[in-house]
């Protein structure tokens, strides 16, 4: 299988529906992940096929469980999954911000190269940068446990808004989370190709 037939049938698998203008989006992108990885070190993972299941799919497998309409990505190191939600979501704004210099110029060049038009890059620490515009969602891949997600984002989110964690095992996070904050749902994902624990873990401000 070729990595636009490993992609489709991933997609499938995880339950999706991509268009072919999308698919050839995110073979764009993980052609531009592999050739930026050889200079600036953007990911551990260096085979292409792997990169369709550990970085492409995991972040797709998150999809179906998340919602409309400003979401920011905190930690988005290499664009992952803010870029990946973001040529599957047009209609939603994603703001991907990272500490790391080096890792946002390539999110910003892979944006434009991409087309995308709803995406924001900034190079800030988080705990640090202040908008006006809150985020109904706020989502980390591999950005902090969840206990310091949920603090140091929480100025950023919107009222009604939740957070999203991408995680392995979570359970022993869960019981230091801060006071106010609730456990809405935790969801176990399976990655065709990934042989490794998978979750969303959806929290809330407690009403």
């Amino acid at each position: 299988m070729n990595l636009a037939q490993e992609l489709s049938a991933g997609i499938t698998q995880i339950g999706l529906q991509a268009t072919p203008e999308q698919q050839t989006k995110l073979l764009d992108y993980l052609a531009l992940l592999h050739k930026w990885n050889k200079v600036f070190n953007l990911t551990a993972i260096r085979k292409p096929e792997q990169m369709v299941s550990h970085h492409i799919l995991d972040s797709l497998a998150v999809l179906p469980h998340l919602w409309p309409q400003r979401w920011l990505d905190v930690g988005c190191g290499a664009g992952l999954p803010g870029l990946v939600l973001a040529v599957m979501r047009p209609e939603w704004s994603f703001t991907l911000l990272d500490s790391n210099s080096k890792k946002t110029g390539f999110v910003q060049q892979a944006a434009i190269e991409l087309g995308l038009q709803n995406v924001v890059v900034r190079c800030e620490r988080v705990e640090q940068w202040q908008t006006t515009e809150k985020f109904d969602g706020i989502v980390s891949r591999a950005f902090a446990e969840a206990s310091d997600f949920v603090t140091l984002t929480r100025h950023l989110l919107a009222d009604g808004g939740r957070w999203a964690a991408m995680k392995g095992v979570p359970e022993h996070e869960l019981t230091r989370l801060p006071e106010g904050v609730v456990v809405e749902k935790v969801v176990m994902l399976q990655i065709p190709k990934l042989d490794a624990a998978r979750s969303l873990v959806v929290l809330g401000v407690k009403k």
